[in-house]
Formats: C-alpha cells, structure tokens, sequence
C-alpha cells in the first residue's frame, strides 16, 4: 500500500539521488550526444545517470508502480500510480553551463497528476506542489509559495522556451500572445513554469511538449493557484501545446487569444 503522507519526503529523497548523479558533470565540458540523426536532441551521461538513480530508488521502494522516462523508457505503464520523470529538464541549458534546468519529477494517480517537483541543486532549490498546495525550499529553508494576480494581459510577464518551437498556425498563436504582453522571455525551460508559482511571472505558453515535460509541473503550478492545461483549457499531462498562468481570469483570455484567429490585439 501507498502512504500518500510519505510522498513529499520520498520526493525529496529522488531528488537528492538525482543531484549526486548530475552535479559532477556540470560546467566540466563532458560529451554531449544527440538522440536524433535530423535534428540536435541532445543527452549526457548526467542524465542517463540520474535517471537511473531516481529508477532504482523507486523500483526498490514501490515496485508496484509504474514509471515513465525520458532517457530510459517505461516500466508498468497501466499502475495505480505511475512516476513521470524528466531528469534533466533543459539540457542545452546544462551543456552551455546555464543554471536554468531542473530534474523534473512527477506521480500521476490514475492518470492525474498528483505531485511534482522541479529540483535545481546548483543553486539548491525545490519547487514542489500536490494540486492543493505549492512550497519552496533553498538555502533560506522552505516555505509556501503563491502565484500573483494579473488583471489584465498587457501588465504580464511571459515566458517560453523558444519561439521556434512554434509553427505554421501555431507560431501566429503564439505570437498574437506575446503581442499583448508587457515582457517577454526566453530561454528558461522548467523554471519559466516555477517562477509563475512563485508569483515572479504570469504566463508560460510552450508547444511540442512531452508528457515527461510537464506532469511534474501540474501540481506546482494548480498548487500554488495558478491554471495549468493544454491550449483549449484541459488538461496537460499528456504533454503537447500548453500553456500557464498565474491568474485564472488571465487563463481564460490567453486561451481565448490561442483559439482566436481573429484576435487583433
């Protein structure tokens, strides 16, 4: 049986695995690979590696549980509850020394994302979230943690990875978006979506996703009472086009603005 009270601890414990696997190769110049032969998908033996020690940790104390991967595939993917884990979440941040990936770590319950943690040990922080509730620990320690309002779009801050992850009718959406913002950035990957947790930004609008991507994000985000879903307003644990907000009402309008093909700004 599953102690659902010992989750947040367990997590913490993954995390911890994954930092020792990955932190000796930061910064050191190690060899970058490519998983694709059309395209730069890069992969190091950090993420292999971490991967790999967050799946014996779990096989070893939950070995009814399923568990999806980036690097290493699936195991049991019909389990009660199944772990959805990105173990280095912006790896050409990684290989260029840029202190702006995380080890993704997500529990989905019948499908439903129901806890998640973004974990960045060279700066040692955790965010983490159950749907219900979202907390951060660093340095300073830990405490809660709450998106902001925005009341309207042409006051938000937001993020995407890159632009060119968007195309044909998909990147005219996106663009009538960061039309209508008051700043926008790039280049973030997971930390885009925990700092509108935070409450430090407002919206994340990505495409092209994965469900390892994303499901770990879920609770962060809806814990700390933002809004989470893919671009027609349901949910995202299966990865794809999504977007984040901060705010509910913002939710809603830059859905709207996805969708609207005849928006004009």
């Amino acid at each position: 049986m599953t102690d659902l009270a010992a989750l947040p601890a367990f997590l913490d414990r993954l995390a911890s695995a994954a930092a020792e696997a990955i932190m000796p190769h930061f910064r050191m110049r190690g060899s970058v690979e490519t998983k694709s032969q059309t395209r730069f998908d890069p992969v190091t033996a950090a993420d292999r590696g971490a991967e790999e020690a967050i799946r014996r940790i779990i096989n070893a104390t939950y070995p009814e549980h399923g568990i999806v991967g980036e690097e290493l595939g699936t195991e049991r993917a019909d389990a009660e509850f199944v772990w959805v884990i990105d173990p280095i979440d912006g790896t050409r941040s990684f290989i260029t020394g840029l202190p702006v990936w995380g080890t993704l770590i997500g529990l989905l319950r019948n499908g439903k994302p129901i806890l998640g943690m973004m974990a960045q040990p060279f700066t040692g922080e955790r965010f983490a979230g159950d749907g219900q509730r979202a907390w951060y620990s660093g340095p300073d320690g830990e405490q809660p943690i709450s998106t902001r309002p925005c009341a309207a779009l042409a006051e938000a801050s937001l993020f995407t990875t890159t632009p060119a992850m968007f195309s044909g009718a998909d990147r005219q959406s996106y663009d009538r978006v960061e039309k209508s913002v008051r700043l926008a950035r790039y280049g973030c990957d997971c930390y885009a979506y925990c700092m509108v947790a935070a409450g430090n930004a407002d919206v994340v609008v990505e495409a092209g996703l994965q469900a390892y991507d994303i499901v770990a994000l879920i609770p962060i985000v809806e814990g700390a009472g933002g809004r989470l879903t893919d671009w027609q307003g349901n949910s995202a644990a299966r990865g794809g086009r999504v977007v984040a907000s901060g705010d509910a009402n913002l939710h809603e309008r830059v859905v709207e603005i996805l969708n609207d093909t005849e928006f004009a700004g």
